[in-house]
C-alpha cells in the first residue's frame, strides 16, 4: 500500500491493541488520511486478522482497496464500502483472493460500472474456480452505473439470499445472473431480488428459474409486458412493479394496487400484458372454488401468511435525536468481555398475564439458548427508568453495591454470602442436591476477584450480570419501552444470537397479547392499543453503540446482519 498512508492511524493501533472483531471508519480525519495515503487504505489493516466486521463509508477519497486485503482478513463476515469512489480496478486488487467467510457485502453508492473480477466480472476466472465468496448472503450494488451483471456472479457467490442491484442502468433482467453456461441450479438460495429505479426493458422468462425467490421489485423501469413465467416462481409473495408503464391496463392497475397474488394469477391465466385473460381468469375461478370445497378455506393460506407477520422497525443512530450509548471500561475484558444492547419500543404489557409470560420467556430463554445462564445473560430494563449514559464496568466484591429485584441495597459480595445460605437452606428442606432460582448461578462467579455491572448516570448498578437486575430499572405493567442487554463472556456472536431471539420472543408475545387482550377488561387505553387495526404496528429497535472508553466503537447492534437468524419469522423494517 501507498507509503504516504504511513501517518497515524489511532483507530487501527487501538484495534490491534485491543484484538477487536469490529471497526468502523468514518469522519472528516479519515477522510483527510485516505486521501494522503493516495486514496488507499493504510497498510496497518492488514495487522488485523482477527477482524469480522470492516466499515468504511462516506469516503469520496477512497479509490482502491490496496493488495492484499482479502488474504489479510481471512475472518472478515461483514464488508461495508458504501459511498466511496472504489472502482472495478480499485476493488479487484483488495478483492482478489476469497473471503471465506464473509457473508455481507455493500459496495453501494461507488459508481460502478462494471463488477469486479472476484464478483464474476470480466477476467472472473474459470468456471471451476472456487468461489471467491462461498458463504455471501447478501450483496448491495444500489446506486452505482452497472448496465449488466457479470457472467460469474452465481459461481463466485452460489449461496446468495439477497441481491440490492436498484438505482443502476440495468437494461435486462435476469440478463447476465443467469448465463447460459452457468450451474444447473444458479442461486437456489436468492430470495429477495430488487431492482427499482433502473432502464429495465425486458424482464426474462428465465426469472422463473429462481426457485427460492420471494420478494421482486423492478419498479420504476421501463417494461411494457410482465412475463407469464412470474406465475411459475413458486415462492414469490411480494412484487413491486409499479412505475411501468404496461400495454395491459387491467394489468396495470392490478400493479398499481400492490396485488401480487391477482396478479400472478392473471398472469398464469393467460394474460401476458395483451388483454385476454378473460377464459382463462374464469378456469382460475372455478378452480379456486373446487380447492375451497376440497381444502375448507385453504387457498387463503397466503393471506393469512401475510397478516400474520411479525414487524419490527430498525432505528439507525443517525436518525434517532438521542441515542443511547453504552462505554466499556477496559477491565471488562478480563471478566465478562461481551455486550450487546439495544432499545425496544412498543410493548405492551398491560393485558392480563401479559407481563408474567414475559418474565417466563426470559427465563426460558436463560434455561435453552443461554444454557442456564452459562454462555450469556440476558437483562431487561424499563427505559423510562434508565439513567444514561451507561458504563459497563467491573468492580470488587465489597464495593459493588445494588438493589436486587424484591430486596434491599447490599453489596455483591454479602448477597453472595447471602444467596449460598439460602441455597444450603434449600437443600435441606427439600432434601436434594438441586437448587432453584438465583442460587443455581453463583458458581458462575467463582475466582472472580471483580464483578461486571452496568452503572448508570448516577453510578447506580443497573445490572449485575450473570446474577440480577436492580429494582431501580424493574419492568412493569405499565412498561412501554425496554433497554435489553445481554452479556457473555464466551462471544460476541452469541450475544447476537440471543439479543435476535430476544426480540423475536417479544414480538410474538407483543403480538399474541394484542389479538387476544388477555382479559384486559374495560381498559381504554389497552383496548386502544389493541384495536385491529394496530396489531402489524411494528415495534421499534433502536440501535446502541458500544464504545471504548476513548469513544471508539466496539459494537452497534442491530447491524445490518443481525436479526438474519430470526428472519424466517420476522419482518424487519431498515
Amino acid at each position: 500500500m501507498a507509503a504516504a498512508a504511513a501517518g497515524p492511524w489511532p483507530e487501527l493501533e487501538a484495534a490491534a491493541r485491543e484484538r477487536r472483531r469490529e471497526l468502523s471508519l468514518a469522519g472528516a480525519a479519515v477522510a483527510e488520511r485516505v486521501a494522503a495515503g493516495g486514496g488507499r487504505l493504510p497498510e496497518a489493516l492488514l495487522a488485523l486478522p482477527l477482524l469480522q466486521s470492516l466499515e468504511l463509508s462516506g469516503c469520496a477519497a477512497l479509490r482502491e482497496l490496496g493488495p492484499g486485503v482479502a488474504a489479510a482478513l481471512p475472518a472478515l463476515h461483514t464488508l461495508v464500502l458504501s459511498r466511496n469512489a472504489l472502482g472495478p480496478a480499485g476493488l479487484g486488487a483488495g478483492l482478489g483472493g476469497p473471503l471465506p467467510a464473509l457473508r455481507l457485502l455493500d459496495l453501494s453508492g461507488n459508481g460502478l460500472e462494471a463488477l469486479p473480477a472476484a464478483l464474476g466480472g470480466t477476467g472472473g476466472g474459470a468456471e471451476d474456480a472456487v468461489p471467491a465468496f462461498p458463504q455471501l448472503r447478501s450483496l448491495n450494488l444500489s446506486a452505482n452505473r452497472l448496465r449488466e451483471l457479470g457472467p460469474g456472479l452465481c459461481r463466485a457467490a452460489p449461496q446468495l439470499q439477497e441481491l440490492l442491484l436498484s438505482g443502476n442502468r440495468l437494461r435486462a433482467l435476469p440478463g447476465g445472473l443467469l448465463p447460459p453456461e452457468g450451474p444447473p441450479a444458479p442461486f437456489p438460495l436468492l430470495s429477495r431480488l430488487d431492482a427499482a429505479d433502473n432502464e429495465v426493458a425486458e424482464l426474462g422468462a428465465d426469472i422463473a428459474a429462481l426457485p427460492a425467490l420471494k420478494s421482486l421489485d423492478v419498479a420504476n423501469n421501463q417494461l411494457r409486458e410482465l412475463p407469464a413465467a412470474l406465475a411459475d416462481c413458486p415462492r414469490l409473495k411480494e412484487a413491486n412493479f409499479r412505475g411501468n408503464q404496461l400495454r395491459d391496463k387491467r394489468l396495470e392497475k392490478m400493479v398499481n394496487g400492490c396485488q401480487t397474488k391477482a396478479i400472478l394469477e392473471y398472469l398464469r391465466a393467460g394474460g401476458r400484458g395483451k388483454g385476454k385473460a378473460e377464459s382463462g381468469r374464469e378456469d382460475v375461478r372455478k378452480k379456486k372454488r373446487e380447492k375451497q370445497k376440497k381444502d375448507s378455506g385453504d387457498g387463503e393460506q397466503d393471506e393469512v401468511e401475510e397478516a400474520s407477520k411479525l414487524l419490527v422497525k430498525v432505528l439507525h443512530v443517525s436518525e434517532n435525536p438521542a441515542p443511547l450509548v453504552v462505554k466499556v471500561s477496559p477491565g471488562v475484558k478480563d471478566v465478562r468481555a461481551f455486550i450487546v444492547c439495544c432499545v425496544l419500543k412498543g410493548v405492551n404489557l398491560k393485558p392480563g398475564n401479559a407481563l408474567k409470560r414475559f418474565l417466563t420467556m426470559q427465563t426460558k430463554l436463560h434455561e435453552d439458548i443461554c444454557e442456564k445462564r452459562t454462555v450469556a445473560t440476558i437483562a431487561t430494563h424499563d427505559l423510562q427508568l434508565v439513567k444514561a449514559p451507561l458504563t459497563y464496568d467491573v468492580q470488587p466484591p465489597d464495593e459493588l453495591k445494588i438493589t436486587p429485584l424484591g430486596r434491599k441495597e447490599i453489596k455483591a459480595k454479602d448477597l453472595l454470602r447471602q444467596l449460598q445460605l439460602e441455597a444450603e437452606e434449600q437443600r435441606k428442606q427439600k432434601k436434594r442436591q438441586n437448587v432453584s432460582g438465583l442460587h443455581r448461578y453463583l458458581q458462575l462467579l467463582d475466582g472472580k476477584d471483580n464483578y461486571p455491572c452496568l452503572v448508570d448516570a448516577e453510578g447506580a448498578v443497573i445490572s449485575f450480570p450473570p446474577i440480577t437486575n436492580s429494582e431501580k430499572t424493574k419492568i412493569r405493567k405499565e412498561t412501554r419501552d425496554l433497554f435489553l442487554e445481554v452479556t457473555s463472556d464466551t462471544s460476541l456472536q452469541i450475544c447476537k444470537d440471543v439479543m435476535d431471539t430476544l426480540i423475536l420472543k417479544i414480538a410474538e408475545l407483543n403480538r399474541s397479547a394484542l389479538e387476544n387482550k388477555e382479559g384486559s377488561g374495560s381498559d381504554v387505553e389497552s383496548d386502544a392499543l389493541c384495536g385491529p387495526g394496530n396489531l402489524n404496528l411494528p415495534l421499534v429497535v433502536e440501535q446502541v453503540r458500544v464504545v471504548d472508553t476513548d469513544g471508539n466503537l466496539k459494537v452497534l447492534y442491530p447491524s445490518k446482519t443481525d436479526l438474519a437468524t430470526v428472519s424466517s419469522l420476522l419482518t424487519v423494517i431498515r
